[in-house]
């Protein structure tokens, strides 16, 4: 009962360590980042893919106003996993930095330089009394240099460079999926076929459905950032053959109406 008592005294302080060196509160914002729906970041030798799950709850919900990925500058996209509105505050100061080195260097910011800031900001948030940490992951990819580059940003404030990661739900069984089949030689299309199916290998449902999804390439020759519409992830879903199969039509009750007509005369006869 002590050691209880003492472990959610050093919950209620962000700036306190426990006796073991942890802060609690850091550790319950990755576990706020599990709770998000996944998100996939490929680097591939034709650029940078993005994907999210959006998981669409209800027929009535605005597909277009779930926001998982964003575009930061030209040559800069961002999907998140976690809480969105804590993600909205840093894609906000993510634009504004790199709006300010555009004016204050006239040259677009790298991606790393934007990454390290990005997660100077978060770490603020891990030693400020009456404050919490973001409880958001973030994936940034972007063109720098003539190279693609990937990182993740940490609810801890520590950044990490990757060639492929998810974030976010299953992202054990996905980062499985993406370390066997990853190559470090394959194009563009082929980085969107393996977030697709790396997606689709922990799916319930057989198969994905385009609108549940969006998709942002960095294409290396354009460098610029580009989102792909529900039909042209509809037409990679079938061309990969992980389109899920549609749902069958509900019955609208005429064979029961028929049989209970016919059991009806039955009765009367």
């Amino acid at each position: 009962m002590q050691g209880q008592q003492q472990q959610q005294a050093y919950d209620r302080g962000i700036t306190i360590f426990s006796p073991d060196g942890r802060l609690y509160q850091v550790e319950y914002a990755r576990e706020a980042v599990k709770r998000g729906t996944a998100s996939i970041g490929v680097r591939t030798a034709g650029g940078i893919v993005l994907l999210v799950d959006k998981r669409i709850r209800s027929p009535l919900l605005e597909a277009s106003s779930v926001e998982k990925l964003h575009k930061v500058d030209d040559h800069i996209g961002v999907a998140s996993a976690g809480h969105v509105a804590d993600a909205r505050q840093l894609i906000d100061f993510a634009r504004r930095d790199a709006q300010i080195n555009q004016l204050r260097y006239d040259e677009p910011i790298g991606v790393e330089t934007l990454t390290k800031d990005v997660t100077d900001h978060i770490q603020q948030y891990t030693q400020v009394g009456g404050a919490r940490p973001f409880g958001v992951a973030l994936i940034i990819g972007g063109i720098e240099n003539g190279t693609p580059r990937l990182y993740e940003t940490d609810p801890s404030g520590t950044p990490y460079e990757w060639q492929a990661l998810a974030i976010g739900a299953d992202r054990n069984e996905i980062d499985d999926y993406l370390e066997t089949h990853y190559d470090e030689e394959m194009d563009l299309e082929a980085g969107i076929e393996l977030a697709l199916a790396a997606l689709e290998s922990v799916s319930d449902e057989g198969g994905l459905d385009p609108e549940g999804l969006s998709l942002a390439t960095i294409p290396l020759e354009t460098k610029r950032f580009r989102t792909h519409d529900a039909d042209e992830i509809r037409v990679y879903l079938e061309q990969f053959d992980l389109l899920a199969e549609p749902e069958p039509e509900p019955d609208d009750g005429e064979g029961d109406a028929e049989e209970s007509d016919e059991d009806r005369s039955d009765d009367e006869s």
